[in-house]
């Protein structure tokens, strides 16, 4: 399949407004690589759900200084058909915030702050993170990528930095339940490997910014191999999603001096690696769970 036919048989935007809790996250997740007048509105929307609910297009592009086409765009970034659909769910969002299980919003770690703070700090923004992570991941998307995983010859999995120990950390579990896999950090060796695969495996990208350079390589081989694409990606429409079959969405909480994203963004990776490999689990059970068990039978005696 060449990427022009994949491109044609992408899947549209979602119809359905987004759950309250969802268009959080997503606002959260896309704000960083909005422009800064779609980042107005998406702030004033996050914001005030409840007094932009009550607005027309107009008056929130006049609240934001910004135009109407700018309000229509912003809203079809965020997942909606138009206004119209992202109104519908300010106003959901307004009542689940007014039912009080909305958190306060976060503080950055300071300098003095004390590791009683820092320990609260982090565990509200890694929680928020995982929470918004949870929203926003399509489970259509992750059904596709648990089946093509769980008949997949092989699979492989691409990372670098952080974006690696986490790719290490699904192949770590993957082999355990019998399943062939392998993690590339090299580049070269990436690439490499790519050439090999075929129809019936799988490549796994898994990049934040989705526009490392070396995991979009390796990927577009396996793509152009046949192999079914997989990308675990906080950018949606970032570059490495151009030679995905599946994209897997991850949230993240804002970078801060202190707490640079490769902290919350490896967060978010985990646990939709986790959702992945349990799939995985559930449709090869009556192969996983005796490997899994094996596997830990090895393992007893370093551990008495």
């Amino acid at each position: 399949m060449t990427q022009d036919a994949k491109e044609t048989f992408s899947p549209a935007p979602p119809a359905v407004p987004a759950a309250p809790a969802a268009l959080a996250a997503k606002v959260r997740t896309l704000s960083p690589s909005m422009t800064r007048s779609m980042r107005r509105v998406a702030e004033a929307v996050a914001g005030d759900p409840a007094g932009c609910a009550a607005l027309t297009v107009t008056g929130l592009a006049e609240r934001t200084g910004t135009s109407e086409a700018t309000v229509v765009r912003t809203a079809r970034l965020l997942g909606y058909a138009g206004y119209r659909d992202l109104r519908l769910a300010l106003a959901g969002l307004a009542a689940h915030q007014q039912s009080g299980r909305a958190p306060a919003l976060t503080t950055d770690i300071a300098v003095d702050d004390t590791l009683a703070h820092v320990v609260a700090k982090l565990a509200y923004d890694e929680q928020q993170t995982l929470a918004d992570t949870a929203a926003g991941l399509d489970t259509g998307q992750l059904d596709a990528a648990v089946t093509a995983a769980a008949a997949a010859r092989r699979i492989d999995v691409y990372g670098v930095g952080a974006s690696g120990l986490v790719a290490q950390d699904l192949t770590q579990k993957l082999l355990r339940i019998g399943r062939i896999a392998h993690a590339h950090s090299d580049p070269h060796l990436a690439v490499t490997n790519a050439v090999q695969l075929q129809a019936g495996d799988v490549a796994v990208a898994i990049t934040h910014s989705g526009s490392t350079g070396d995991v979009i390589e390796p990927l577009r081989v396996a793509f152009e191999q046949g192999a079914t694409t997989v990308a675990i990606t906080g950018r949606p429409d970032s570059p490495v999603t151009q030679y995905a079959d599946h994209v897997l969405t991850t949230s993240t909480a804002r970078e801060s001096e202190l707490r640079p994203a490769a902290m919350s963004s490896r967060t978010s990776q985990l646990l939709v690696v986790d959702c992945l490999f349990l799939g995985v689990v559930q449709r090869t059970y009556e192969t996983a769970a005796p490997a899994l068990a094996a596997s830990y039978e090895a393992l007893a005696h370093r551990h008495r």
